[in-house]
Formats: structure tokens, sequence, C-alpha cells
């Protein structure tokens, strides 16, 4: 043993000497890691070993995070022998380095440990003060690369139980309550063992029996015992005999003598179990403890040894350094060599570290990008949902008859604002989307004369306020219909006729589209907007289209707005092809105006030249059609059944995608409106298994995600369409039409081979 601990630290030496710090940290790494594995096959002596040997490597070379991990090791080891003065020492040690290089796991995991061990010596302040410095360290978690996140929310739930305990043993059930409903919602979201149910369900039971809840603490500890009853990674026998226990003393409370008096034998039994475990256990660890006091030991008397080798090898440098003088002293002009050598390795590893350091600082302003990203994604997903019900139910309402001019007056105003808050969260979208060059047009046909008057239509109200008369030119040789991208081109519109409105008051607004031109397929189409408002300073039209400007930012003028509108409209109006022209003299208005080359869409034009179609689908065509909608939003449901309801189509309402497979299993669909975000199972769950029984039903996703943010994969999943709500109620009911005509020339095909197949049998 003396010998190989001689060996080992000889070879720190070598290491030290003979590579550089990438090569020793490299061999730290693995060091570490067949010392976590010897950790988790349960040999402990090779693990403690291997550990030690990487935390002085670790400290020879100042290796923060080797150190940092071997610590925290190592105060596990010594915490599972009891030694717990020594596991403290490493865990402090740990914490100290974990907390220089901001290793979220490392600092919340050694924390937790620390808590334990202070609520074991009865020290609850100190415990409640680590385990709540792991919660606050590792609810930073949402900053951390995704395959990380698993691990810390892991640490979190864990961290969060042992807070839960803390708060029942020191009476702060307030606190408890507030953590264990918190854990549930996890539970509820995330997949655990078995083992951590049975935990949560044992300190929820015991919260209970404080409360005197007695049947519901039953109902906790019942529970708990059956989850570890039946756990295939083994049976805990000391938290299942605690569970007998509490429950014991629980079913006494309630009145339950026998049943009380049966749980306490099984308490009394499975504790006979975990104690004789417990012998073999200490067992192990006194053998184990004498194992590595002796290593310890020996350890002790090598490094002295190790000492001693080190001031031999330092006398032996010194007479090198003389060796090396006298040498210099000769050939000098092999030292310029040298010199200018050394000096274009230093100026190389510059080089490298700068490369190095922007390395990082590229990878920094990528996550911060995405992060950007994501945020602006989840806040666009929960705006949109509840702006769906408020500009859906203002619709319904204003159809109803029965309304006073007041009312009216202020149900266009709520409908205003609401159209006016989805633009501005298309705005705020396609902020980062087009400056990473990450939109692509998607186009469908589109009536520019249509698209113009509903635009128009939405400003009834901001025209009333405003004093404004708006006026729409239509050339009459324009297409019917033109490949546009409806969504870009409507946003474009919008932006500039309310900034016209916005700065114009008792005034003329007009809206023109006018034909300059065809060239086989194509139309030039020139669009302006044209107000008599008090027009734009010459030295700010320079800058009005950059993000977050505002015309009157500095002056007394109460000109509300984000700033975005103008600077999104260029934006897309790039994607587009195109450049906005602006023509403005102060005190004579402003013109906007910008051409866009359209394919005009010949089948479109042939079709309603054809067959004219005033509705979107007959009273008697509805009345035979049956549609499910899966929706969870309480507001949702009313306003698409509503809007249902007014074409008389059948309908029933179900709130998770579980329930929505049920209803197709027990009744005939005609159409399936989706929701996507729905608890227990999902849209895009409960759709992949309706496909397991019918291809052809029609199933529309209906969400509040903006389609640019959907997987890309999201129609091979099995819906036929998207519509992002809020929507357009003409496209929501032509998209229905067209799908439904579709699902009825599939059920024909399907008669026919059924038919044919019939027949060839035959």
């Amino acid at each position: 043993m003396k010998a190989i601990l001689l060996v080992s630290f000889l070879s720190f030496t070598t290491l030290i000497f003979g590579k550089n710090d990438r090569d020793i940290i490299k061999e730290i790494d693995d060091i570490n890691s067949s010392a976590s594995v010897f950790y988790k096959n349960e040999e402990i002596v090779k693990s403690f070993k291997k550990f030690i040997i990487a935390k002085a490597l670790s400290d020879s070379i100042q290796d923060t995070y080797g150190s940092a991990y071997a610590n925290y090791n190592l105060g596990n080891i010594y915490n599972l022998m009891e030694n717990y003065e020594s596991a403290k020492e490493s865990y402090f040690l740990s914490l100290k380095d974990s907390e220089r290089i901001d290793d979220t796991y490392l600092i919340a995991s050694a924390s937790r440990n620390l808590a334990a061990i202070f609520k074991e010596e009865r020290n609850f302040s100190k415990a409640h003060e680590y385990l709540m410095n792991a919660l606050k360290t590792v609810s930073k978690h949402n900053l951390h690369k995704s395959s990380e996140i698993t691990t810390l929310k892991t640490v979190e739930f864990e961290t969060r139980l042992n807070l839960c305990e803390l708060y029942i043993t020191t009476g702060n059930f307030q606190e408890a309550i507030v953590n264990l409903l918190k854990v549930g919602d996890y539970i509820k979201y995330n997949s655990v063992t078995p083992s951590e149910e049975s935990y949560y369900n044992y300190i929820y039971g015991s919260y209970y029996t404080h409360k005197k809840l007695y049947n519901n603490a039953n109902s906790k500890f019942k529970k708990a015992v059956n989850l570890i009853e039946t756990d295939e990674d083994g049976i805990d026998y000391m938290l299942l005999s605690k569970v007998h226990k509490q429950l014991s003393l629980s079913l006494a409370k309630s009145g339950n003598s026998d049943e009380a008096f049966l749980n306490l034998l099984k308490h009394n039994s499975f504790k006979d179990k975990f104690l004789n475990e417990e012998k073999v256990r200490q067992n192990s660890i006194s053998k184990t403890k004498f194992l590595i006091e002796d290593y310890k030991n020996n350890a002790e008397k090598a490094n002295t040894e190790r000492l001693l080798q080190l001031e031999i090898a330092n006398k032996i440098q010194r007479v090198n350094i003389i060796v090396i003088v006298a040498s210099l002293l000769l050939f000098i002009s092999l030292v310029l060599i040298c010199f200018g050598y050394i000096t274009k390795r230093k100026l190389s590893s510059k080089l490298k570290l700068r490369n190095e350091q922007l390395e990082i600082a590229k990878n920094e302003a990528l996550k911060s990008s995405e992060l950007k990203s994501k945020f602006i994604s989840n806040v666009s997903h929960e705006l949109r949902t509840p702006l769906y019900g408020v500009v859906g139910l203002t619709s319904i309402m204003l159809e109803s008859n029965d309304l006073t001019s007041r009312d009216v007056k202020y149900l266009k105003s709520l409908k205003y604002s609401g159209d006016y808050l989805l633009n501005l969260i298309n705005d705020i979208l396609h902020v980062g989307k087009i400056e990473s060059n990450n939109v692509e047009l998607n186009n469908s046909s589109v009536n520019i004369q249509a698209l113009i008057q509903n635009v128009t239509d939405s400003f009834d109200y901001g025209l009333e306020e405003s004093g404004n008369k708006i006026h729409i030119i239509i050339d009459d040789c324009l297409p019917e219909y033109v490949m546009c991208d409806k969504l870009r081109l409507t946003q474009v519109l919008f932006n500039l006729i309310g900034n016209s409105i916005k700065f114009t008051k008792n005034g003329n607004i007009y809206v023109k589209a006018i034909l300059q031109g065809t060239n086989d397929n194509l139309a030039e189409i020139r669009f302006e907007i044209n107000d008599d408002g008090p027009g734009i300073p010459k030295e700010k039209q320079a800058t009005i289209f950059d993000n977050f400007t505002q015309l009157a930012e500095n002056s007394n003028t109460n000109y509300q707005g984000a700033g975005l509108g103008l600077s999104i409209t260029n934006k897309i109006v790039g994607l587009f092809d195109s450049k906005i022209e602006l023509d403005s003299e102060v005190d004579k208005g402003a013109t906007f105006g910008f051409v866009v080359r359209f394919e005009i869409d010949f089948k479109a034009i042939e079709h309603i030249k054809s067959k004219k179609v005033n509705k979107i689908f007959s009273t008697t065509d509805s009345e035979n059609i049956k549609i499910l909608i899966a929706e969870d939003n309480k507001i949702n449901q009313i306003v698409t059944s509503n809007l249902l309801k007014k074409h008389n189509f059948k309908f029933d309402i179900v709130e998770n995608g579980l329930e929505a497979v049920e209803a197709f299993k027990n009744d005939n669909y005609d159409l399936i409106l989706m929701d996507i975000n729905m608890p227990k199972m999902n849209g895009n769950q409960a759709t992949i298994e309706i496909r397991k029984i019918d291809r052809h039903l029609p199933i529309i996703a209906l969400t509040a995600s903006n389609q640019d943010e959907l997987n890309e994969n999201i129609l091979d999943i099995g819906f036929d369409d998207i519509i992002t709500k809020p929507f357009d109620n003409e496209l929501f009911f032509n998209t229905i039409n067209n799908l439904l005509k579709q699902s009825k020339f599939n059920n024909i095909d399907d008669v026919k081979d059924d038919e044919n197949a019939l027949y060839l049998a035959s």
C-alpha cells in the first residue's frame, strides 16, 4: 500500500512537469469519472482513493471544477461512513469552489447535503439556510442548456421535498403546504420515480396528521405504501416502516383501532427487516472506515516522502539554473533566437485565448437570443389565448340587437383595442425573426380589395374617436385574386393606416391600390396611404423606421405607441423585395407608398366567375354536420361554440386530449377542432391516437401559438390544417368547408376501393 501511494504521489510530479494544464485536466476528468463509477458500484474504498488523487491533482494546477467535484463526492463518502465533520468540511470546500465557477448543480447539491446534516444535528436554522440557498441557485435552471434543465429540475424537486419536511418538523405549516403544492404540480407534469412519489405522499400525510385531517392523512399514507411496495428498484423498508407507523397513529386518531393495530404490526415487522439490513450495512461501513483510515495514514507517510523527493528535485533544478545561465552567457545569439521563439509562442497563446473568449461571447449571445425568442414565444401564446376570447366575445356581443348606442360604442372600443393588441403582438414577434432572417412568406390566394376593406373596417372606432374619414381608392384594372402572404400584407397596411389615424385629427386618410403594369402572370401594384395630418420633419424622416422610435418623443404631444410599427412595416415590405417611399412636409401631411409584384391567381378568378358563393354554408348543409371541439379554456369554448352555433352546426365540447379520443370512439363526428396545449393529453398526442383508427376524419389544429413557432412536422402528426387564434371568421369557415368536401371525396374513394376488393374476391 505504501509503495503504491508513493508511486501515485511521484506521478503527480511527473504530470506537473511533463504535461501542460490541458492534459492534466483531462487526466483529472478521467480519474473523477472512474471514481464515480466505483462509487455507483459501491466500491467505496476504490472510489475514495481515486477522488483523493483527483483532488491532489486539481489543487496542484488550480483546477477549480475538478477540485469542487472531487470534494463533493468525498463529502458523499464521508456522509455514507457517518463521519459528518469530515463530510461537512468536504462539502464546504466544494461549495466554495463551485460558487467561484458558478456551477449550479454542485452548489445546489452540496447545499442540500449540508442541510441534511444540520437537520440531523437539530440545527434547523442552518438547515433552512442551506436549503433556501439550493432552491435559489437551482431556480435559475432556465438559463442553462436544455440537456441540464431536467437534472436541475430533479434537484429542485428533491430540495422542495426536504424543505417541506423541515417546515413540518419546525411547525411552519403555512410554508409547508405552499411547497407541497409546488411539488404536486411538478409531479403532475413530470415523470418521477415511485420512491420519490411515495416520499412526497408520506410528507403530505404527515402534514395532514399535524393539521388533524386524519382521513386525508390516511389516504396519503396508503398511497405511499402502495408506491413503495410496487417499486421495481426495491423496497425501502425504513420508509415503509415510518409510513406504517404514521398510518397507525392517524387511523387510531380517526377511530379505526383495528386497522391501526394491523399497521402497527406491519411497522414493527418492516422495522425489524430494516434493522437487519442496517446491521449488514454497519458492518460494511466499519470495514470501509478502517480501510479508508489506513489509506489516509499511508497517504500522509507517502506525502512526507514526496516532499523529500521534491526538495531533491529543487536542488537539482538550482544546479540546472546555474548551468543554463552559464550557457546563456556563452550563446547570446541562441538566446536571441529563443527569445524570438518565446515571443511568438506568447503571441500565439494570446491569440488563442482571445479566440476562445470570442467563442464564449458568441455562445453567450446565441444563448441570450434563444432565451429572448423563447420568452417572446411564450408571452405571445399566453396573450393570444385570452385575446381570442376578448375579440370573439366582443364580436358576438356586437351582433346582438338589443344593445344601446352607448354599449355599441364601448364594444367597438374594446374590439379596436383587441385588434390593436393583436397587431402589437405580431410586431413584437417579428422583431427578432426578421433580424435573424428567420421569416419566410407564406403565399395564398388573396382578394386585395377585400383585404383592404377588412383592414379599414377594423379602424371604425379609431376613426370615430379621431374625427377622421377614410377613403378607399381601388384601381378597376386590379386583378381580383393574387398570390400573396395575407398576414404580412395585412400587418403592413394596418400599421401604416393606424399611423396616419394616430397623427391626424379631423382629417382625411386615403388608401390606394393602383395597378402599375402586368407581365404574363405577374401584376405590379402600388399601395399608398396618404393623410393630411401634421407631416414629418425632414430631419426625422431618416430615423422613423428605426426600432422603438417615436416621432413626438421630445414634444408635448401625446402620441402613444411601442415605436415598433414603422420599423416592422419597413422590414416586412423588404420581404416583398420592395421598399417604403416617404413623401412628407410639415403641415402638409404624409404619403407612404410601396410597390409589390404579385403572381396573378387565374384559377381563383375563373372559379369565382363560374360559381358565385354568397354564403359559406347553407343552413341545410350545416345542420347535418357534427363537430367536436377539444379546448381547455372556458372562454375560448364559448367563442368557438357560438361561431358554430351561428351557422347551425351541431357540436360537442371536451376539455383535454383524453376526452377527445373517448368522444371520437363513442360518437360519429364530421370534423374535429383540436387545441394543441391541453392537460392530461395534448392535441398532438390525441391526434396521433385518432389517426390510428381513422385516417380521413378532418382535424384542424386550433392554437394560440404562432404558425412559425410550431414544430416543422406538425402536419405529419395528422392535422389537416392549422388555424391560429385569434382567427379570421371567413378563413375559419372556408377551411372547415374545404376539409369537409375533401373528406367526402375520400370517403367515396374508400367505398369504391371496398367495392372493388369485394368484386375481385368474388
